[in-house]
């Protein structure tokens, strides 16, 4: 079982839109990896996102280069502080590849609780825009298989 962590891509402010959409640099940025991930031919049976304005556009533009089996769902235990371990345990015993869209804190503590049993492990520095690829293996140990970040691409 393959697993995506997505952190969103830079939002505006509060200040400039209240819902908090893609900034014209986080809608690059997240174009930027999407052109990246492309080639990889990532199969995804399931994409997730927490609803949030911010969440939903850099699903829609990661829809949009991987082999997608289901339309993109939002669920409403994604948001950056919800707690992580219904997901985990919805997670360990999924046979599907899954990508999941959202936010710090929680992508980070759900992250860290995977892959070594804490989620204040800090496991992973996330970064707008970047895809974590982590999978469980047959021994059911979680382990990252890459990261990418806008600030290493070209």
């Amino acid at each position: 079982m393959k697993l995506y962590l997505v952190q969103h891509a830079k939002a505006t402010s509060k200040e400039v839109d209240p819902r908090r959409p893609l900034s014209e640099q986080g809608l690059a940025e997240i174009q930027k990896v999407a052109a990246f991930v492309r080639p990889l031919n990532l199969h995804v049976d399931r994409l997730w996102h927490s609803g949030k304005t911010r969440a939903v556009q850099t699903a829609d533009v990661l829809a949009e280069v991987i082999d997608l089996t289901n339309a993109p769902v939002a669920r409403d235990d994604l948001g950056p502080t919800d707690d992580v371990t219904a997901i985990k345990n919805e997670l360990s015993s999924a046979a599907e590849d899954i990508m999941i869209v959202g936010h710090l804190p929680f992508l980070s503590k759900l992250a860290s609780l995977l892959l070594t049993g804490s989620e204040s492990a800090g496991t992973v520095a996330f970064r707008n825009a970047g895809v974590v690829a982590i999978s469980r293996s047959e021994q059911e140990q979680w382990q990252t298989d890459w990261i990418v970040v806008p600030d290493i691409l070209p």
